[in-house]
């Protein structure tokens, strides 16, 4: 899937469970953990936001397009499972 979902990146910087996300946006956890997964189809604006505003983070740090290349290629994450985004291709604080 070419669209990469962070939101596991994001909770564990922040220290909040999945639990904790959904009690303040308004969402199950069975949903959120759909999105987590990266199998949600579609995510509402809505739902966009008030994630976005619980991690005080921008859209584009929960979301992220990949080529279909990228994609193919498998990295570690934060888990330990197969990921194609290095965690320090996301480090905001050092210089590009």
């Amino acid at each position: 899937m070419p669209i990469l979902v962070h939101l596991e990146r994001l909770l564990y910087r922040r220290e909040l469970t999945l639990t904790e996300l959904s009690k303040r946006v308004g969402l199950t956890v069975a949903n959120l953990s759909i999105l987590k997964t990266g199998k949600a189809r579609a995510v509402r604006f809505s739902t966009l936001e008030a994630i976005c505003r619980e991690l005080e983070c921008q859209p584009g740090e929960l979301l992220e397009y990949v080529g279909t290349s990228d994609a193919l290629e498998p990295r570690t994450g934060l888990t330990g499972q197969t990921s194609p985004i290095d965690e320090e291709q996301f480090d905001l604080t050092r210089e590009q």
